[in-house]
């Protein structure tokens, strides 16, 4: 059997981007300064509120903003901890993983299995039976198109617009940034809530659109996967774009390697995508110097506003 690269790369596409989703929100939020380790949580959060709501309403438009929804609210958590609170960030990020994941193994108990609607795609059949380029352009859902306007937008916010100076401003240098006026909490509280709503959409996407399906524990450590793509992105809206096409990629080769049957185990080839992963960090952090010039100066450090 020979593996198709045209259905390689399709599987490529929709196997990244519930990690392209989480990585680009996470990304505007360690822009702001703070580092939120709870997406894993917030995308299963949002995998459930989403499957729950495509399966009782119909509607994948509503699962999507349910699953936004059910992740930004874990987030707005967060967000009240670690700005109002003071909280420790990386203590309340892995806090809000854990619960995340078991709120969401309670919600979706009896979910699993039950059926949910198609998602529809934007392209027309005719474009998506052009031979090699109408499957890898055309085929995709909606929020596959979504994710990758997303990823330009981001760009564009964060490096042509005042908006995204004074996200970068708050990110690199609070103090100053709060002594010119700016609302450094109120900023930074925006961004968590987009980064979670982000993760949610991802959730969503990874159980309505991909597996179709809801069972417990299914994000299988994808918001561990898109915190590192911010990394391996040195905080680069591009660059995650093709931290995420590499993940999905190597995913989506194992799966196929399995279906042959080549002379691999099989838990060393599932390992393999989080194993390339963290090669590739490795490899990008042994420049110390390069990965401190491109880290948000603030990132982590508690804002603490002078009266």
């Amino acid at each position: 059997m020979i593996i198709d690269p045209v259905t390689l790369i399709v599987a490529l596409i929709t196997v990244s981007t519930p990690v392209l989703l989480a990585a680009i929100g996470e990304l505007v939020v360690e822009k702001a300064g703070v580092l939120n380790l709870g997406v894993e949580g917030m995308m299963i959060m949002g995998a459930v509120c989403g499957f729950v709501t495509a399966h009782h309403t119909g509607s994948p438009l509503m699962a999507f903003v349910a699953g936004m929804g059910g992740a930004a609210a874990l987030a707005m958590l967060f967000a009240v901890l670690t700005q109002l609170l003071m909280a420790n960030q990386v203590a309340s990020g892995l806090a809000l993983t854990l619960f995340g994941l078991g709120l969401a193994a309670l919600i979706g108990v009896g979910y699993g299995g039950l059926p949910v609607p198609p998602v529809s795609r934007p392209f027309p059949e005719a474009l998506r039976d052009i031979p090699v380029a109408g499957p890898i352009l055309f085929s995709h859902s909606t929020l596959t198109y979504v994710a990758l306007i997303l990823v330009a937008a981001v760009w564009y916010v964060l490096t042509r617009t005042r908006i995204g100076l004074i996200l970068r401003a708050v990110g690199e240098n609070h103090d100053a940034a709060h002594a010119l006026g700016y609302k450094v909490v109120r900023i930074r509280i925006l961004a968590i809530l987009f980064g979670g709503a982000c993760a949610g959409l991802g959730g969503a996407f990874l159980s309505v659109v991909r597996v179709q399906n809801w069972f417990e524990g299914m994000t299988a450590g994808a918001g561990w996967i898109a915190l590192a793509l911010v990394v391996f992105a040195s905080w680069k809206p591009w660059r995650v774009l093709l931290g995420a096409w590499l993940f999905g990629g190597i995913a989506a080769l194992q799966l196929r390697l399995q279906a042959v049957e080549v002379g691999v185990p099989v838990a060393l080839l599932d390992a393999s995508p989080y194993l390339v992963t963290i090669l590739v960090l490795v490899i990008i952090s042994s420049d110390r110097s390069r990965a401190a010039l491109n880290a948000p100066a603030a990132l982590g450090r508690v804002f603490h506003a002078s009266s």
